[in-house]
């Protein structure tokens, strides 16, 4: 077919002739191409006029042509014949269905859409449907788009672009919306924050009183402990050099100057153990109170007020659990409990006897040697074994007293300050005696 189709192509348009008509020279040319020779070719000719010289593209020799042009020339009836039959073979045919072996789809099926062959029509997958030409129902569908196009009228199109602008706005009122929302809830939670950072503040700032209550507690008592340890090693380092002394003299001088300095120092009271408690502890109190408390009432949370108190019930149970502890310490702690006690006693009586001079220092006297009576008779009710152990004891009480004076006095008015200074003199007039 490809040579064929050489065969039958024109040598100057390269294209299949078109009305091709035959030169003297029996060459076969386009009609058109040679029309164009002719033309081409008359400008510079100096041809009789009565006759239209030509020169054969192919042959390259000079031809006449009639006096009418190439109109005059025979047309090749059989090439043009050939030509024909060759195009009518090369038109495209039907494909044949992939179903149905070597059945073309020449049918259009309309509910489907697509080609089918008359198998698939009468006993296939597409039997019963309704099927049409498919060139038939091109032409029939070919103004189809067109009245879909008139249908979208301006009307609609201003409805579109309305609704369109419509949604727009909405979306833009609705975003703005969230962002406002979003900045609310960004100032709540950093107003909560805030809140929350101050508790924490608060709750750690009396933590931190308490410590340094702890290290004013604790930190003389160190110190006093610490200068006992150094004074008791630097007494032993005597005593060592002491006995490695040759001379009689100056070992006598030594060992009655390191007596005394042993005598002095075994005086010397030891500090009390107390023993403090951290109240209330972070832990109870976060459970017991901040479970309740609501987004609302954050502000109004309790923040404790941490103190260090101390415990002689525990110390002395604690003391008491001990097996082999020492007795006189244990009875050195009992003995501070109990004088806590009796102060507390004296220290109500005092107070009620300033307060009946404050009101009738006349009347109010009689009534001072009345209490002062009842308070004596208070003290010399006590048991034996207490009277016994404070005169025992009175240079390391009345140290404990000094401080407890001292603490107590920081924290009472006027008028109980005044009733410890009282309860301190009085305490001295009895361990005087």
């Amino acid at each position: 077919m490809d040579n064929l189709e050489e065969d039958l192509t024109c040598s100057v348009c390269y294209s299949l002739f078109s009305d091709p008509r035959v030169l003297p020279c029996s060459h076969t040319f386009c009609k058109s191409c040679l029309d164009n020779l002719l033309q081409v070719t008359a400008n510079y000719s100096i041809w009789r006029p009565l006759r239209l010289p030509l020169k054969c593209p192919n042959c390259r020799g000079v031809v006449e042509l009639p006096p009418m042009g190439v109109e005059a020339l025979p047309t090749n009836v059989s090439l043009r014949a050939i030509i024909e039959k060759y195009q009518s073979d090369s038109s495209p045919r039907h494909p044949f269905c992939e179903e149905h072996h070597r059945q073309p789809l020449n049918m259009y099926c309309i509910q489907d859409r697509q080609l089918i062959c008359g198998l698939c029509l009468t006993v296939g997958q597409h039997q019963g449907h309704p099927i049409d030409d498919l060139q038939a129902a091109f032409i029939r569908e070919k103004e189809t788009p067109s009245l879909l196009l008139a249908r979208l009228s301006e009307q609609r199109w201003a409805q579109v672009c309305e609704l369109g602008e419509q949604l727009e706005q909405e979306k833009a009122r609705c975003e703005g919306l969230v962002r406002q929302d979003r900045q609310e809830v960004n100032e709540y939670f950093q107003t909560l924050e805030l809140v929350l950072a101050r508790k924490r503040q608060a709750y750690l700032e009396a933590l931190d009183k308490a410590a340094a209550e702890v290290s004013r507690t604790y930190d003389p008592l160190i110190l006093k402990v610490k200068e006992l340890q150094e004074e008791q090693l630097d007494l032993v380092s005597v005593g060592s050099s002491v006995e490695e002394e040759a001379s009689p003299l100056v070992f006598l001088e030594q060992v009655h100057l390191f007596r005394g300095r042993v005598e002095e120092f075994i005086k010397i009271p030891l500090p009390l153990a107390i023993n403090l408690s951290v109240t209330p502890r972070a832990a109870e109190h976060l459970q017991q109170n901040w479970p309740a408390v609501t987004i609302g009432s954050l502000e109004e949370a309790p923040v404790p007020k941490v103190c260090c108190c101390a415990r002689c019930g525990g110390v002395e149970a604690s003391l008491e659990s001990e097996a082999g502890g020492d007795q006189p310490e244990l009875h050195g702690q009992n003995l501070w409990c109990e004088l806590q006690t009796a102060s507390s006693v004296v220290l109500l009586g005092l107070l009620l006897l300033l307060a009946a001079l404050w009101v009738n220092p006349v009347g109010g006297a009689s009534l001072g040697f009345s209490l002062l009576s009842q308070f004596s008779q208070l003290v010399h009710g006590l048991s034996s074994e207490l009277i016994t152990s404070v005169w025992d004891s009175a240079g390391s009480v009345y140290t404990v007293m000094e401080a407890a004076v001292e603490r107590w006095s920081s924290q009472l008015s006027s008028v109980g300050n005044e009733a410890c200074q009282q309860l301190t003199a009085l305490f001295k007039t009895l361990t005087s005696q």
